[in-house]
């Protein structure tokens, strides 16, 4: 490995045909090009979908009320009911794996009609009464002040927390926010707070434009009562919500007096069993991306091993004299596999290089022109990288193995003997 004149031999028979050399390369670059490539390209796509689920905690199952499709206890079919607050009280006490129970009312939305007041500005947002637990379940960052907490909820007080679309909205650039008022549907509330939603896609209009209130008081303001428009709940860690998901709609059903074979009165969307489809969708496509990569890659392989026997063949009488002058079988062995092993790491690792650059346009392209919907940030980890300079190796020992002992079989007497 060491020895100059080794060295000196791998670079001469590498330029004795530099055409035939770079088509023999070109295989092993492209084929890794396209293995990082399609690699890098699955993960943005990954990564562009599950950012539609936001941060949201992904051990959650949102539930909401719809009309019984069935009567039941003298109750008739078509009926319809709401959720109550000593609901979540049931099942946060009936179901100790639940880590939080978030009851939600919502009013309006940020299409809708207008609904938020101040002075002369108006807007139509989506005004949410939560419990300060939701913040748990769905992280965003807090740019000013503070969510709701408990002594909000105890006190009712009509205080709220604004989205970044809300201020830009309704407020002049650079006027102070935190303590003033806005009016929602009639009721004036203090602003306490405003926020983002950080990694959020596709409805990140929407998210900045929200109002939440504390949930005691949307009920008081807006006439909710007890009333619980939907429940967001999330899990323990260890515990997966989709298998706790049918004990909680029969509780929830046992509560209502809906029939237990009602599949229409509750509706629920169960974010950990979409989460886990999403993951399992973009493991086959990561397990096609290297099945196609290897293919193509296998391909250059097959392409260095016969250029390889064809060097060999082209270098017999070379490699009489050899024998002839006590080369042992090794020595030319070695010497084959290592013209073999320095081709394919050099033309592989020019591809990783290529792959990068691209990646790196890739992404270059997306911060300059805008996030694109289902895709964002392609990139490989450094695990990918090793796994690909891990195959180079093992393909180059490999595409030189038939050749080397091609040349290590052949009799000094005959290699001399061949013109």
């Amino acid at each position: 490995m060491f020895s100059r004149d080794r060295w000196d031999e791998i670079l001469e028979a590498l330029n004795a045909n530099k055409f035939r050399t770079f088509l023999t390369a070109f295989g092993v670059f492209w084929g890794i090009t396209i293995l990082v490539l399609l690699l890098a390209l699955t993960n943005g796509l990954k990564n562009g979908v599950t950012a539609d689920f936001g941060n949201f905690a992904t051990n959650s199952m949102f539930i909401w009320t719809q009309q019984t499709s069935k009567p039941y206890k003298g109750l008739p079919k078509g009926r319809r009911f709401n959720f109550k607050l000593d609901d979540v009280a049931s099942l946060k006490n009936d179901f100790p794996q639940l880590k939080y129970v978030s009851p939600r009312n919502q009013l309006g939305g940020y299409s809708g009609a207008n609904n938020v007041i101040r002075g002369t500005k108006t807007g139509a947002f989506q005004v949410n009464g939560d419990y300060p637990e939701f913040i748990k379940q769905q992280p965003m960052d807090i740019i000013q002040g503070r969510f709701v907490s408990y002594s909000d909820i105890n006190a009712k007080r009509k205080v709220c927390v604004i989205g970044t679309g809300v201020v830009k909205t309704m407020y002049d650039k650079g006027e102070e926010v935190l303590g003033t008022y806005i009016k929602i549907n009639g009721v004036n509330f203090m602003v306490i707070g405003t926020f983002k939603v950080s990694n959020s896609q596709g409805d990140k209009e929407e998210d900045a434009n929200t109002i939440f209130l504390p949930f005691t008081s949307f009920g008081q303001a807006f006439n909710f009562a007890d009333n619980v428009g939907w429940l967001a709940v999330t899990a323990h860690d260890g515990t997966n919500i989709t298998t706790l998901k049918p004990q909680i709609l029969e509780s929830l059903k046992n509560r209502r007096k809906v029939h237990p074979e009602d599949e229409r009165a509750i509706g629920n969307f169960d974010l950990s069993e979409a989460f886990g489809r999403v993951n399992g969708l973009f493991s086959i496509l990561s397990f096609v991306g290297y099945f196609v990569g290897a293919l193509v890659l296998m391909s250059g392989i097959i392409g260095i091993s016969n250029i390889m026997l064809i060097v060999v063949k082209e270098r017999t009488k070379e490699i009489g004299v050899r024998r002839a002058l006590g080369a042992s079988p090794w020595t030319i062995k070695s010497q084959v596999l290592q013209e073999s092993l320095i081709l394919t790491i050099l033309s592989g690792m020019v591809g990783i290089s290529f792959a990068a650059a691209v990646i790196w346009g890739l992404n270059y392209a997306l911060d300059m022109n805008g996030p694109v919907e289902n895709f964002a940030n392609p990139s490989v980890s450094m695990s990918v990288v090793f796994i690909a300079l891990f195959i180079l190796v093992v393909s180059g020992l490999l595409a030189g193995l038939i050749p080397a002992n091609s040349a290590t079989k052949m009799k000094p007497v005959d290699a001399l003997r061949i013109e």
